[in-house]
């Protein structure tokens, strides 16, 4: 997992059941299109995102149709394990006092 994947699906896990689009996520992770779109296109293929296109009147709304993500069940479930599995890895280490050294020196 790359640190672009890691924080696009922190975003993502802030409120999972809530699409999102490409803008308000460059945004939010200060990404360039050139690096938020092909790190949604893995996940979307991936089978972690759902890419579905907005229904709009563009002449109405005076917009394109915009595309928005959210997370799959299985993508909410592994986000959360490989980011808990990221965050354990980043851990300092615990401190463990040598066998090797005397007891008064390990109290």
């Amino acid at each position: 997992m790359t640190l672009a994947v890691a924080r696009v699906l922190r975003e993502f896990l802030s409120d999972p059941a809530q699409p999102r689009y490409g803008y308000e996520l460059m945004s939010c992770t200060k990404f360039p299109s050139g690096k938020l779109y092909p790190v949604l296109t893995r996940l979307v293929n991936a089978g972690w995102l759902v890419r579905e296109r907005e229904d709009i009147d563009a002449v109405k709304a005076g917009r394109p149709p915009r595309y928005f993500y959210r997370l799959t069940e299985e993508g909410a479930a592994g986000a959360e394990r490989e980011l808990s599995g990221l965050s354990e890895q980043l851990a300092p280490p615990r401190h463990r006092p040598s066998p090797l050294l005397p007891d008064w020196v390990r109290a």
